[in-house]
């Protein structure tokens, strides 16, 4: 078989390992790298880090209507215990309509009745922090619910005190909206108000209405919005739409995507030149980084779905840092190739400006489930994936079940971006099915039948099962996690992504004076460790299939963590 020489192999390793060290040096911001009471220096508590994704709706009923709640996440904080996590992320909880689940928010400051209420909130706050781990909540900027007094304000009269609060405008000569802009959710961005004669914006559904950030009342208010949760005691945001939330002044029509075709869905009918990803959207992000910092040690992690050299800037610069950690989602839809997915690595490393620390995503509440896209074994070589790269990764609820693709019948649809565009495969219901938690009634989520459809395999792939089998997703994701933590090189340390063989993926970890190896084997047939020259294998440490196996040898969609000495 074609094998690339040691030598070379670690000639690379050294050249992208210096740059990656230039690259992982703190000292951007005051809040990259902290004194403690010793006067030591110590990182932030999200460089280490793992963060678990919890919807809300789909965690656990604790009050028999079919949806999840805040009593019921508390309830099973003993699960996020379990796996290892070091926070929590709530997708969110606001007051709201729910025509968008909780993406369009009636109220900001109070829970939605469906979850709980404050009091609920602040008990699951206390607890998780009792238990040592972290809270971040969904902030919602963009937009809000047209059920908001904010918008029911705004819409009365064209001359009320909050007309000004979102974007309204005349229509076109021909009563047409005012200009070209989709909506993510399909169809035209703007919704006429009959009342008023004029349209507002919306860049999700009519039901969202987007608010004005160039109106300095509303920055305010939203300020306001965020010390409000601070001052409860949560430990930071994600930010939602983070690029969407300032538009060119004089809304100019975007151009023309001359690459769309139809069954694309109708966002992509314009490029989103003038409607996201405006230059005053970083003073935005940046106002809500010094307010976040004034806290202390809170994150902000930034909602960015743009190129590797925009999603970057958010992280802002040395006089105007922005957040914490644009999330990355390069790993979503890259095609499942070694020597691609080292590209990725190498490149957002490159990318990230002094100070600017990395994170990885591989699921959420929107994107299809990764055993669904990858098959169970490889989703396995994903998790070790993403457990062992540098920076801070999430995971979403369910992915440590190895969940894959569940059946959503028409009539259980939920999904408003599905219901608006059918048959493009734009559902994300799939991705939000109730968690397994056992093989009883309703597998332990509820006491009725949920809300969506539980995976087709919740008898025998749920919690109770999986904690019994040492083999089972579950397990290897708890494995990952315990030697994250125990082997600091997994967490903080440098990264040198290495050349190696067709399908094989290969990396070192370092820290001091441990080197670690990860060798993931993304094909189908059996392949060999490439050691770098001047090092050798030492031991096994954790294997995706289980069992010691040969040091130097990879099965078929093996992944494996190896000890190596030597430099």
């Amino acid at each position: 078989m074609m094998r690339y020489s040691t030598r070379n192999t670690g000639q690379a390793a050294v050249r992208l390992r210096g740059a990656i060290r230039t690259i992982g040096r703190a000292g951007r911001s005051s809040t990259m790298v902290v004194a403690d009471a010793a006067g030591s220096m110590r990182r932030p508590w999200w460089e280490s880090a793992v963060i678990y994704q919890i919807y809300p709706r789909s965690f656990q009923d604790s009050d028999g209507d079919g949806i999840g709640d805040l009593e019921g996440i508390r309830r099973r904080l003993d699960h996020a215990c379990r796996l290892g996590v070091d926070a929590i992320w709530l997708s969110p909880i606001f007051t709201s309509p729910m025509a968008d689940f909780g993406y369009d928010v009636a109220d900001y400051c109070d829970v939605a009745a469906i979850f709980g209420d404050l009091a609920a909130f602040d008990r699951l706050l206390a607890e998780a922090h009792g238990r040592g781990l972290k809270l971040l909540l969904d902030f919602v900027p963009n937009h809000t619910s047209i059920a908001h007094p904010w918008f029911v304000e705004s819409r009365a009269a064209r001359t009320g005190p909050k007309r000004d609060w979102y974007i309204w405008r005349d229509g076109r000569p021909d009563g047409g909206p005012p200009n070209n802009w989709t909506s993510d959710m399909g169809g035209s961005a703007w919704e006429f108000d009959p009342a008023t004669g004029q349209y507002y914006l919306h860049a999700f559904l009519r039901e969202q209405a987007d608010l004005n950030w160039r109106n300095p009342e509303v920055v305010a208010a939203m300020g306001n919005v965020l010390r409000f949760w601070f001052d409860r005691g949560v430990d930071g945001f994600r930010i939602d739409v983070l690029w969407h939330c300032i538009k060119a002044e004089a809304l100019p029509d975007n151009p023309l995507n001359p690459d769309f075709r139809p069954g694309m869905g109708e966002k992509l009918a314009v490029l989103q030149h003038h409607s996201a990803d405006q230059p005053e959207v970083h003073g935005i992000a940046h106002g809500f980084r010094r307010l976040a910092d004034s806290y202390g040690e809170r994150l902000l992690v930034g909602e960015i779905c743009l190129p590797l050299e925009r999603q970057v800037a958010y992280y802002g610069t040395d006089e105007a840092p922005g957040v914490h950690l644009p999330f990355n989602f390069q790993l979503f839809d890259a095609p499942w190739d070694a020597a691609v997915l080292a590209r990725i690595i190498a490149d957002y490393e490159a990318a990230l400006p002094p100070g600017g620390w990395p994170n990885w995503v591989l699921g959420s509440h929107d994107s299809p489930r990764l055993a669904g896209r990858l098959g169970e074994t490889q989703a396995r070589v994903a998790a070790m994936l993403l457990l062992t790269l540098r920076g801070t990764p999430t995971l979403y609820q369910g992915d440590e079940l190895g969940i894959g693709k569940v059946t959503i019948p028409p009539d259980r649809i939920r999904d408003p971006q599905d219901l608006r565009q059918p048959g493009l495969g734009l559902g994300r219901d799939g991705a939000r099915t109730p968690m397994p938690w056992d093989a009883g009634a309703y597998a332990g989520f509820s006491t009725v039948e949920p809300w969506l459809p539980l995976n087709d395999d919740w008898p025998t792939r749920n919690v109770a099962v999986q904690d019994k089998d040492p083999a089972s997703m579950l397990n290897l994701y708890r494995a990952l996690l315990r030697l994250r933590r125990s082997h600091p090189a997994l967490a903080i340390g440098d990264i040198a992504v290495l050349p190696s063989q067709p399908d094989v993926l290969q990396y070192l970890r370092r820290q001091d004076d441990e080197t670690l190896l990860v060798a993931l084997n993304l094909g189908g047939r059996p392949r060999s460790v490439d050691v770098p020259q001047g090092m050798a294998l030492h031991e096994r440490l954790l294997s995706t299939v289980g069992g010691p196996g040969e040091a130097s040898a990879l099965a078929a969609g093996e992944g494996a963590i190896m000890r190596v000495e030597g430099r």
